[in-house]
C-alpha cells in the first residue's frame, strides 16, 4: 500500500495533466503577407475558393 502522501501527488499530477489546456502556447509573430500578388494560376477555374496561407518561418536560436 502506498502512502497517502504519495497519493495526493499522483492525483495532483493527474489533475495537472488533465489540465494541460492551461498551458501556454507560443505565438509567432508573423506579418501578413499581401493579398494583390498576381495570380499565377488564372485559367486555372478555382478563382473563387480560398487559397490556404502558406509559408516558412525561421527560428534562430
Amino acid at each position: 500500500m502506498l502512502e497517502p502522501w504519495i497519493i495526493d501527488q499522483i492525483r495532483r499530477r493527474e489533475e495537472e495533466e488533465r489540465r494541460g489546456g492551461d498551458r501556454p502556447q507560443l505565438e509567432l509573430p508573423v506579418p501578413d503577407a499581401p493579398e494583390d500578388k498576381p495570380d499565377s494560376d488564372a485559367g486555372d477555374g478555382k478563382k473563387d475558393e480560398p487559397q490556404p496561407k502558406r509559408g516558412v518561418v525561421i527560428i534562430a536560436m
